[in-house]
């Protein structure tokens, strides 16, 4: 028995071989460089735009306060993937614990749906401000948009919370995740499925998910119909506030749809085409930023 072999079994601890990427030997360093700069340029930019919205007071409202809620939730999921991706471009083997496999897991499962959450209330905000807005002031108050970012972190988060415990003590019948990251692939990891898992699963994404997203539809669609009735001035500023709101939900409904369909086709994936995930998943992060710039130049 190795060495490394009985460390892990004194320390109790299960590793999981990530065997989502490509062959690295030779472009590990390009990879590495693309990433980490990519990864530091979306924080400095991110964390820039929150602090410009934390200082400014006259950027105190509904509307910008949700979308630093947003570029936060960019970070942390940044953060969260990527300086693990960092290390695994530069390691001989790609491997982590079960333990923070789940953990990361959790954060990318409760930060994707919060998303979905805040995209919901950016839209409300809109439909209020355009079509009632003589009764935006009254709606939308500070005490109203401190409640709706404390239920879309804290809702998602006991959601996932309660899939991971489930997961958390199911035995393994396997240790290689075809995957860049824990996502929720780790379901193959397992002997059998759990039933409740999946009743729980499906809850968590009726609500966290399709329930926001025809709200969204009908917001946006209420707002439509409304500004095409009215003058061009109304018109154009629906178009102005709509439109980054609308690139970042179907960049994030696209990514959110593409990672379900990358592990129900499982091991058919290509390694390369996992590795796009990797780029597109940057991509979500960038439309997000542009969009919070967008909105602060209007």
């Amino acid at each position: 028995m190795s060495a490394e072999t009985s460390m892990e079994d004194e320390l109790n601890v299960t590793y999981i071989t990530l065997g989502g990427l490509v062959d690295l030997d030779k472009y590990k360093y390009l990879y590495f460089s693309v990433v980490f700069t990519a990864y530091i340029l979306i924080i400095w930019f991110n964390v820039t735009i929150i602090c410009l919205i934390w200082i400014h007071k006259n950027l105190h409202e509904p509307m910008y306060i949700f979308i630093a809620a947003l570029l936060l939730n960019s970070v942390l999921y940044s953060t969260n993937i990527y300086p693990k991706l960092l290390v695994d471009f530069l390691s001989e083997k790609q491997i982590i614990s079960y333990t923070a496999c789940l953990f990361q897991f959790f954060i990318i499962y409760s930060l994707v749906a919060s998303e979905f959450l805040l995209l919901t209330a950016m839209s409300y905000d809109r439909y209020v401000s355009i079509c009632k807005p003589l009764q935006y002031l009254t709606i939308m108050r500070r005490r109203t948009v401190s409640i709706i970012l404390v239920l879309a972190w804290l809702v998602p988060a006991c959601e996932i919370a309660v899939l991971v415990i489930l997961s958390a003590d199911l035995k393994l019948c396997n240790l290689t995740l075809n995957g860049i990251s824990c996502n929720n692939a780790i379901y193959s990891l397992h002997c059998e499925n759990s039933k409740a898992r999946s009743a729980l699963g499906v809850v968590a994404l009726t609500i966290t998910a399709l329930l926001p997203l025809h709200f969204i539809l009908f917001t946006y669609t209420r707002i439509l119909i409304i500004s095409y009735r009215s003058s061009r001035n109304v018109r154009r500023k629906a178009a102005q506030t709509c439109l980054p709101h609308l690139l970042v939900l179907i960049s994030f409904s696209c990514l959110s749809a593409f990672d379900v369909i990358i592990v129900r086709l499982g091991s058919d994936i290509p390694k390369t085409v996992r590795l796009i995930i990797i780029l597109t998943e940057l991509d979500q992060q960038v439309s997000e930023l542009c969009g919070g710039v967008k909105s602060l130049t209007l």
